[in-house]
C-alpha cells in the first residue's frame, strides 16, 4: 500500500472485529447525575481577532508540500498552526494546548511531514485515543504528503490484522494508531517501537481518560530516547502534566484555548412520560429544527434499535457503535460528513475524537453514564466557536 500516492488508500477498509486491548477501569455503575447539569445557555466567546505572523507559503517546508497545502485551501494558518509550525520545524517538543476542531492536525502534521520528506532516518509514531480520530489525522497527512511517496500504516481495531501486518513488513516511516492497537502489534513483534524518534501524542486528556495511561507510559519507554515530541491535549491538568513531564524535560507551551468547547452549545432538557411519547418528541425535533445530528444512546442493541425506527420514519440515519466493522464506521461517518445523512445514531464510541464541524445538534436519547461522558458527547457540537445545540430526554 502506497501511503501517499494515488492508490488504496487505507486499512480501515477493511472488516474484522477488533482486537484492541480494552481500556482498564471503566465503570461498574451508572453514575447520578442531577438535570439541572443539563440546562445551561450558551455563552458566547468573546475574543480579539488573531492576527496570524505567516502565510503557509512562508514556512521553511518543501515545494511538494506547500503545493498540496495550497491545493487544500490552505492560505493562511489558524492560531495553533501559526504558532506550533515554525517551533515544531526547529525540532522542540510542544504542548499544544488548543479546543478540538482548531486545525491541530496539520499544526504537527507538516513539521513531521517536513521531516520525513527531507530526513530519512526519521520514523514517526502518532497515538490519538479513537479509531475514528486516527483516521482522520490518517486522511489529513496524507492529503498534505500527497505524491511525496512516504509509506504508512494506520494500526486500529476494528480491521482485520493481516493487512496491518503487510504494511508492517514494508517498514513504514509513519504509524498511526490508538494505543491499544499499537500495543497488541508490539506485543508479537511486528512493530518495533525504537525506530520512532518522533512522537505525537493527541487528545491525551481523552486518552487518559479512556484508562490508556499504562499503555502510553509503556509506548512512550519503548521508543527512541532521543525524539521530539508532539502533545496536544484541551486541557493541562496534573495527570496530563505527569505524563508529559515524565517522558519530556525541555517543552515550548503553546496555548490557543478560549473557552470550554461547550461554552458554545444551549444546553436544555426534554421530558417524556413513555418509550411511545419518547420516540415522537425526537421525531417532532428532528422534523422541526432539521438539525445535523448526532443522537446517543447507550447499548448496542438499542442504537440499532433506534436506527431502524428512524429509517422507517423516512428520516436519512445510520449508526456507529462497538459491535459495527471498522469498515462500517467508516462508511457510516464518511456518509455523514457528506451530508448524505442528517442524523447519526451512536453509542459512546462517538463521543471522543469524532470530527466533523458542522453538527448542529446532540441529542441524548438516553442520559450518558458519567457527566464527563456528556461533555464529551455534547462537545460535538458548539465546535470553532460555532453555536451548537444540546438536547437530553429526561423521563418524568
Amino acid at each position: 500500500m502506497s501511503y501517499y500516492q494515488n492508490k488504496r488508500t487505507n486499512n480501515y477498509s477493511h472488516g474484522g472485529r477488533s482486537n484492541q486491548s480494552r481500556p482498564a477501569g471503566r465503570r461498574g455503575h451508572k453514575e447520578y447525575i442531577n438535570p439541572s447539569l443539563f440546562v445551561r445557555s450558551a455563552k458566547p466567546i468573546s475574543q480579539t481577532e488573531y492576527c496570524p505572523t505567516h502565510e503557509f507559503i512562508d514556512f521553511a517546508i518543501d515545494p511538494l508540500i506547500k503545493r498540496n497545502l495550497i491545493a487544500k485551501g490552505f492560505i493562511t494558518p489558524l492560531p495553533i498552526q501559526d504558532q506550533a509550525i515554525p517551533s515544531g520545524l526547529l525540532g522542540k517538543d510542544i504542548i499544544g494546548i488548543a479546543n478540538t476542531g482548531t486545525g491541530k492536525t496539520a499544526a504537527f502534521a507538516i513539521p513531521i511531514l517536513q521531516q520525513l520528506i527531507t530526513q530519512r532516518n526519521k520514523n514517526c509514531l502518532i497515538m490519538a485515543p479513537t479509531r475514528e480520530l486516527a483516521g482522520q489525522i490518517f486522511e489529513e497527512c496524507q492529503s498534505i504528503a500527497k505524491g511525496s511517496g512516504l509509506f504508512g500504516a494506520l494500526l486500529i481495531g476494528g480491521a482485520a490484522m493481516r493487512p496491518q501486518l503487510k504494511d508492517l513488513s514494508r517498514n513504514p516511516s509513519i504509524v498511526i494508531g490508538t494505543p491499544g492497537r499499537i500495543k497488541d502489534h508490539f506485543a508479537r513483534g511486528s512493530l518495533n517501537l525504537a525506530k520512532f524518534n518522533l512522537v505525537v501524542l493527541d487528545e491525551v486528556d481523552r486518552m487518559l481518560d479512556m484508562g490508556f495511561v499504562n499503555d502510553m507510559r509503556l509506548i512512550l519507554k519503548e521508543i527512541a530516547p532521543i525524539r521530539q515530541s508532539f502533545f496536544f491535549s484541551a486541557t493541562l491538568d496534573d495527570k496530563v502534566n505527569k505524563l508529559i513531564q515524565e517522558f519530556s524535560s525541555n517543552q515550548t507551551t503553546i496555548s490557543v484555548k478560549t473557552g470550554d468547547t461547550v461554552d458554545t452549545v444551549e444546553q436544555s432538557v426534554l421530558a417524556y412520560r413513555s418509550s411511545s411519547e419518547k420516540i415522537d418528541k425526537l421525531h417532532d425535533l428532528l422534523i422541526k429544527d432539521a438539525p445535523k445530528a448526532i443522537v446517543f444512546d447507550s447499548t448496542q442493541r438499542s442504537v440499532e434499535r433506534l436506527n431502524k425506527e428512524l429509517l422507517a420514519r423516512g428520516f436519512a440515519v445510520d449508526a456507529i457503535h462497538g459491535g459495527k466493522t471498522q469498515g462500517q464506521r467508516q462508511r457510516a461517518l464518511k456518509r455523514f460528513k457528506a451530508n448524505e445523512i442528517s442524523v447519526l445514531v451512536a453509542t459512546d464510541v462517538a463521543a471522543r475524537g469524532l470530527d466533523v464541524r458542522d453538527i448542529t445538534h446532540v441529542i441524548n436519547y438516553s442520559v450518558p453514564e458519567t457527566y464527563i461522558d456528556y461533555i464529551h458527547r455534547i462537545g460535538r457540537a458548539g465546535r470553532v466557536g460555532k453555536a451548537g445545540y444540546a438536547v437530553t430526554f429526561i423521563e418524568s
